[in-house]
């Protein structure tokens, strides 16, 4: 993990302003940037200790999910060359079962198990691509690639993979879960109201300085500048969002996205260029948002209406940005 730094910052209300006192802590970690709000400090809360907690919780999950660090716990799974049981930790084997629901749910469009064809089209620690992988090799990837060749047994804290070169990668949950943990952590501490986001994804409680919900803004779907598309309110729930326009690389002419689809081995090509997900949990909504950008314009949103997942779809059309929205969407908004 990179060096820490937070920067607590107390917003006062100044003589006219009837803000609300807030605590901002900003810092990176986890390879990403990440920043906490409390709303209402205590007077008595320790700053130097919720640092330190904030530290350890970041730490703890990059040593737990990181793909990029040898020494972590899911690197460890990774270079088992082995078919037998593997005895891993109760929060790992858990989040490869969150993982291994939401593959199901979505036919395979989100896949932990896609590692070698993330690290294959250069977007995982092996480095980045100059050139679009050939047929032959993403076939090869391919073979190793599928949630069904990764069987769990939570009960007795162990997993087992049918192929000795499958490769997990997390990055469409750690994030998410990096929020949830910190925001569990604030619970913990009494806290009520309160804006975890790590990497851009959310977790919210209460409310924001203004005593209202708390105004998140999701993104354009642009690759030159960053603006809102729209900026929604909401509280007491995980945000996360999936684009197909940050992290890509160009190849003669053509672009070709992070958001690989596990069951083609190619990244995605549809008009669909952004997935927002309300989730209680943030992990949850981070891989929901993936799977449902995978999907692409009409399965994507056809699949979260019959699942009942609040979700917020950016579609390209040629009249400009098409914006369409679940029913649980609009009624998490109105709550």
């Amino acid at each position: 993990m990179r060096h820490l730094l937070l920067l607590p910052v107390i917003l006062l209300a100044a003589c006219g302003d009837h803000r609300l006192p807030q605590l901002d802590l900003v810092g990176e970690a986890i390879g990403t940037t990440f920043k906490v709000s409390v709303v209402e400090p205590s007077a008595a809360l320790d700053t130097t200790a919720l640092e330190s907690d904030i530290l350890a919780t970041l730490a703890r999950v990059d040593t737990l999910a990181s793909t990029w660090r040898d020494d972590s716990e899911l690197s460890a799974l990774n270079t088992a060359d082995s078919t037998d049981w593997i005895v891993v930790s109760g929060a790992l084997c858990e989040a490869l079962e969150r993982a291994w629901e939401i593959s199901v749910a979505s036919g395979g469009a989100f896949d932990a198990t896609i590692g070698p064809l993330v690290n294959l089209w250069g977007f995982g620690p092996t480095g980045r691509a100059i050139v679009p992988p050939g047929d032959t090799a993403i076939d090869d990837a391919m073979r190793h690639v599928g949630y069904d060749k990764l069987e769990l047994d939570c009960d007795n804290g162990r997993v087992r993979k049918s192929d000795p070169q499958l490769y997990v990668d997390l990055s469409g949950w750690a994030k998410g879960f990096a929020a949830d943990e910190i925001a569990e952590l604030l619970a913990a501490r009494q806290h009520a109201n309160y804006l975890v986001e790590v990497g851009g994804e959310m977790r919210v409680s209460g409310h924001n300085s203004e005593a209202l919900k708390w105004a998140v803004a999701i993104e354009a779907p642009s690759t030159s500048q960053r603006v809102p598309q729209s900026i929604v309110r909401i509280t007491d729930t995980g945000v996360a969002t999936s684009g197909d326009y940050r992290n890509y690389f160009e190849y003669d002419g053509m672009s070709y996205s992070h958001t690989i689809d596990p069951r083609t081995g190619r990244p995605v090509t549809h008009d669909l260029a952004a997935v927002t997900v309300l989730q209680a949990s943030s992990a949850s909504a981070d891989a929901m948002a993936t799977a449902l950008l995978v999907l692409g314009p009409d399965a994507g949103p056809k699949l979260a209406e019959e699942l009942g997942i609040a979700a917020y779809f950016l579609i390209r059309a040629e009249s400009g940005i098409e914006e369409i929205t679940t029913n649980a969407f609009e009624t998490v908004l109105n709550l």
